[in-house]
Parts: C-alpha cells; structure tokens; sequence
C-alpha cells in the first residue's frame, strides 16, 4: 500500500461473539456538560463578574467550568440554579453541544431556536423525545454527528492585508499580515482552526484573533501569510473546510504534549492510548485495547479506502506508519460489530525526520 507501511500482530478468532454490553446509565446534568466542555479543548477561566448558581459551589465538581459557562452564555444566565445531579435530557444536550460549538452568535441559540438549529444540522431524527435522558454512549455519538458535519461543511474564505495591517483587532490585538491567523464572527479568541482548501487539499493551521469577515457569504477572513500557504493569493476567494483543533494554551497541533486521543470504542472497549487528532507525518502509531477489536477499513487522503478487516486480541497490537498528509479515517468495531469511525489528521512536524523522506 502506498499510502501506510502496516505492521500487524493478529489472528482471526474463530469464538463466538460476546454479548452486546449493557446500556450506560444516563448522566447527570454535570457530568453531561462537562463531557461536551471537555471535548472542545476550551479552557475555563475564574470569574467575578457573574453570579454562580446557588446549586455549584466553589469547590465542587466543575464549578469552575460551569460558572465559566454561565457567563460565556453556554449555559442559561438567568436561571438560579444549574440542577447538577438531576438527569441529563436530549434538550438540554443539544442546546449546550450547539453552544459550545459556536454555531451562530448566542443571542441566537436560545431554546426556543433550537428548531432552527436542528433543521441546519440535524444530528437526530425529528420523531426523538427532546426530553428522553442522555447516555454517554448517546452524548458521544451526538458531539461526533455534529463535528462530523461541521468539519465537512464548505465555507467561503477569503483574506485581509496591508489595508489593515497594524491595526487593532477585535481583542485588542495589533494585526499582522504575515502571522498566520484568521477573523471569524463566533469562534472563541485564540481558537485554533485547520483550515483546508478544498481545490488542492492544502491545509494551515491559523488562530482566531478578529472578528469577522462582514461580507455577506464569507465565513472566514485569513491573513495574507494564512492565505498564501494554501492558495494563490490572486484567488481572492476559496472554498475551505474548517476542523476546530481548541484553545492555543490546550489544543496540541504536532506532538505528544496535551495530545487529544481517540480511546473509547464502546462503553466497556477502549484502547490504552487511541487515536490520536493530530499525528506527525512517518512516525508509528500502536493501537492496543483492553478487549478483542476489529480494525474494519481505513480510508486513506486521497479517499482510497482499505478493507482491513483485522482482529486484534488484548495482549497483541495494530501499528501502521503513515506516509503522506492528509486526513485518514479508521473504522474501528467490537466483537459484537458495534463500531465508531476515528479521524486523524497527519501532518509535517518540524524538526521530525520522515521515514522514507
């Protein structure tokens, strides 16, 4: 394969299939959000200038979060009281997981515009219960449908130069044309954002620190050196895709260091490390689990797709070393044929030496 230099330690089993596990609990409305707050990699900062619900104390578990939250409107500022050890329902999921994700400004993501948001992404069937209680493994597969959506969306992106160069930002920073960084109207200051143009499928990597682009159709404005790394700059306009990579101080965009990794296949079925969202170019990544699972296929960048369909027992290993940029997606099942896709994007790390290179 062209693509991956594999390196596998599997047999097929000829043993039946186990049993499907037991469905999750539901969770609390605490252990809920904080499943979505962690998984945007957004720090949360301690604030005076709000008052916390009576019901989360400092101290208790993810006050700070939380609170955080409340001011930053992902949760409801008007009310008392947060409910933390009550159920979590679909209604209340779905609100925060669009919030976090910064679909549209806050003033327009109350509840009552949750239809809206349901009908430009529509991560669940309108027959649901809004009010049924959530599961892990439900909250899981909710965020994923989304940023799955999200990432697959196609934007119009354009860029800004000397016209603005050394003036202010929108967070009172000074813009510079040749810093690779970008202008959007809801992500979060100092949010990381792989932005890939979809003609040639060049990516850069570019932090939002300006509000913006105000022209009707655009949802991107990149500076002039962002731009350029990805396309003629006498292009004007491009079409792009936007992955969401966190906040600068968490996210990890080439490294181990606060790497953000991929572990749960099932409830019950997790690797030891996982997936990684980023991973250097030539370098070898191990996949182990606690139980037997099925590495089914794997999608390579230039959309070729490999039918793997490879066991792996517990006490032995999967290990490929991809060979080119680009995303690549794994399908990864159990035993009993439940199964989630993983992403991973592989890109060149400075100072690495590529294998083969």
């Amino acid at each position: 394969m062209k693509f991956l230099v594999p390196v596998l330690f599997s047999f097929l089993i000829t043993t039946p299939l186990l049993a499907r596990e037991a469905e999750s609990q539901p969770l609390s409305r605490r252990d809920g959000f904080l499943m979505i707050w962690t998984s945007i990699l957004r720090p949360a900062y301690e604030t005076e200038q709000i008052t916390p619900f009576t019901d989360v104390q400092e101290g208790d578990k993810g006050y700070k979060e939380i609170t955080w939250a409340k001011r930053r409107k992902i949760l409801d500022q008007d009310n008392d009281q947060f409910h933390p050890n009550d159920a979590l329902v679909l209604r209340d999921a779905l609100v925060w997981t669009y919030r976090t994700r910064n679909i549209d400004d806050p003033d327009d993501m109350e509840y009552e515009d949750l239809p809206a948001m349901l009908a430009r992404y529509p991560v669940l069937s309108q027959e649901e219960d809004l009010y049924s209680l959530v599961t892990e493994e439900r909250l899981i597969d909710l965020m994923n449908t989304l940023d799955t959506m999200l990432q697959e969306e196609v934007h119009e992106v354009s860029f800004y130069a000397d016209d603005f160069h050394g003036n202010g930002t929108a967070f009172g920073e000074t813009f510079n044309m040749h810093e690779l960084t970008a202008a959007h109207r809801t992500f979060p200051h100092d949010t990381l954002v792989r932005v890939t143009n979809i003609e040639n499928n060049q990516s850069v990597i570019v932090r939002i620190n300006d509000r913006g682009p105000y022209v009707h159709g655009r949802d991107m404005d990149l500076s002039f050196a962002a731009f350029q790394q990805i396309a003629d700059h006498s292009s004007g306009v491009i079409h792009a895709r936007f992955e969401r990579l966190g906040n600068k101080d968490v996210a990890d965009t080439c490294g181990e260091a606060g790497a953000r990794y991929q572990k749960r296949i099932t409830e019950n079925n997790r690797f030891h490390r996982g997936i990684p969202h980023t991973f250097p170019l030539g370098e070898t990544l191990t996949l182990r689990a606690n139980k037997w699972f099925v590495l089914r296929h794997i999608t390579y960048p230039d959309g070729t797709v490999e039918n793997v369909q490879d066991w792996v027992p517990p006490e032995e290993f999967y290990a490929v070393t991809p060979s080119t940029e680009g995303e690549y997606r794994f399908w990864i099942s159990t035993e009993d044929g439940r199964g989630r896709e993983m992403r991973m994007h592989v890109m060149t790390c400075p100072g690495r030496q590529v294998v083969g290179g």
